[in-house]
């Protein structure tokens, strides 16, 4: 069957981009579990299986029409330059081409702050596609990703099952947030599903443990981040592009500062009281931040100012001391 190509919303900054429609599992094979589950038993299987052929198999499966401008991430972004050069060279293989979307798993490492989820967002929103969210470092269970199987008090799908089955997109962007920090439990490997989830040919009949139905998780797109490779088991390195992301620079560090001060500012209807730049000191002031605490020390002044009947931010509106460090990085 011919797919047919349909229309999505445009992320900010790219072109339109285009769906094919692709079956992410087999209905088929869902109804026939479905039937063989005894009565009155597995409840929670039981709706997991009727949700299944409530959605249907059918999702989006998004590209770009076009090579998107990115100029805007590049401004927004200066320290994972190189990590954008990737990207755009892998989308200019499908552009203007019949060819799904292609983007090789990826490994951002660096010092935590440094902006690694804000930029799996930032994708996500370029290409058009959902986003699912996975922070190893506050979990324990190793099934997280895979499911766990029925038979067990309390089991679940797994988040890539969720991800692909309630959501529309058959080529979501998956982040395995902090990956150096997950932590195994008894038998489970918590990153054991990923030796398969990575590679394209495995992927594409990925069976989580809870509902048992193979899923079609080939088109995935993963980004993992880390602070630090050590603990990475090395075939997992070797299945995905390793990129070591910097903090930035001072003027790239402004640039940032300033970036969100406008983005903030113009995301909110009280935005219109304030100035439309903030002024030098105030702006090199919050520069010297990492930019995982740029946001909050952005809203701290904005409503100090406010309170003070100003609009425009002084240096004593800034927080005395960097916010508390948060787990899934900086800005929603």
């Amino acid at each position: 069957m011919n797919p047919e190509l349909l229309p999505c919303v445009p992320p900010a900054g790219a072109g339109m981009p285009i769906a094919q429609m692709r079956s992410v599992y087999r209905v088929g094979e869902v109804s026939r579990r479905l039937d063989r589950l005894p009565p009155r038993e597995h409840e929670n299987l039981r709706a997991t299986y009727e949700r299944m052929l409530e959605k249907g198999a059918e999702r989006f499966q998004v590209k770009p029409s076009g090579l998107p401008a990115m100029e805007h991430l590049y401004e927004e972004l200066p320290n994972f330059a190189a990590v954008l050069d990737d990207v755009k060279r892998q989308l200019a293989l499908c552009q203007d081409s019949g060819d799904a979307l292609e983007i090789a798993p990826m490994l951002l490492l660096g010092p935590p702050g440094i902006g690694k989820t804000h930029f799996a967002r930032m994708l996500s929103d370029l290409l058009g596609t959902g986003m699912g969210f996975v922070a190893m470092s506050q979990l324990t269970a190793g099934w997280v990703l895979s499911g766990a199987s029925s038979q067990w008090k309390g089991a679940r799908p797994g988040k890539v099952f969720e991800t692909l089955v309630d959501g529309a997109y058959a080529n979501p962007v998956m982040v395995v947030d902090e990956i150096d920090k997950a932590r195994a439990e008894h038998a489970y490997d918590p990153l054991g599903s990923l030796y398969s989830l990575l590679e394209h040919d495995t992927a594409l009949a990925f069976t989580d443990e809870f509902a048992e139905v193979p899923i079609d998780a080939s088109q995935v797109i993963w980004i993992a981040t880390a602070n630090d490779e050590s603990g990475i088991p090395e075939p997992l390195l070797n299945r995905m592009n390793v990129f070591e992301v910097q903090a930035p620079d001072a003027e790239g560090a402004r640039t940032i500062a300033l970036r969100l001060y406008q983005r903030l500012r113009g995301a909110h209807d009280w935005g219109r009281r304030f100035d439309d730049e903030p002024g030098e000191a105030v702006l090199q002031r919050v520069a010297t931040m990492p930019p995982r605490e740029m946001r909050r020390a952005w809203m701290t002044a904005f409503g100090n100012a406010r309170l003070a009947g100003r609009g425009a931010i002084e240096l004593a509106d800034l927080p005395v001391a960097p916010a508390r460090r948060s787990a899934i990085g900086f800005m929603h």
